[in-house]
């Protein structure tokens, strides 16, 4: 699982210019937020459901972009989830 963390990290480095690992436990509740700049998320272990209007569940080896400036919300799964995230602006995740 780590090269693929790595191997994760490095493809979002591309695209952005801040990448870290983030783990939310068992079902986390974000209420309804927006970032400034894009937000990428993979998933690498667990499901998240990001909320925008439509629900959709992300699970593991899947990716979801956040365009900037749209508010959604979002629920961990009953696994709790891992990502690697990148963000245009530090401090927007």
């Amino acid at each position: 699982m780590n090269d693929e963390k790595e191997k994760l990290k490095t493809q979002l480095q591309d695209e952005y210019p801040i990448v870290y690992e983030w783990h939310d436990g068992p079902n986390v509740e974000y209420e309804e937020h927006e970032h400034q700049g894009r937000v990428s998320f993979y998933v690498v272990e667990g499901s998240v459901t990001f909320m925008d209007g439509i629900d959709r569940t992300v699970s593991a080896g899947e990716r979801f972009d956040v365009p900037p400036k749209v508010k959604h919300s979002a629920k961990v799964g009953p696994e709790g989830c891992t990502y690697i995230v990148g963000q245009e602006i530090e401090g927007d995740a």
